[in-house]
């Protein structure tokens, strides 16, 4: 038997790839890429391939600047690969 944690991001990613775009699923994937400390410190929308991530803060924009490269591929991951090709960080 498979223990829950390592049948659980599978199946995440096929109930998101097999759904319609939506700004929904967008937010739902960026918070499972993530995690809930930077999901409630930003926002998000896509916009042609482009997600624009508004930090409530410098702090929270740095961190996720830093770790871009790697949100980046999990994204890739939940949503497919030319989902999401760039991210772009704001502060509001």
């Amino acid at each position: 038997m498979n223990p829950i944690g390592s049948v659980v991001p599978g199946a995440i990613i096929a109930l998101l790839r097999d759904t319609p775009l939506s700004a929904g699923k967008v937010t739902f994937a960026w918070s499972a890429a993530v995690g809930p400390a930077l999901q409630r410190a930003t926002s998000v929308r896509l916009e042609e391939g482009v997600l624009l991530v508004d930090a409530t803060s410098p702090q929270w924009a740095r961190e996720v600047t830093r770790s871009t490269f790697v949100i980046l591929r999990r994204l890739q991951q939940l949503l497919g690969d030319q989902t999401v090709t760039q991210i772009i960080v704001r502060t509001r």
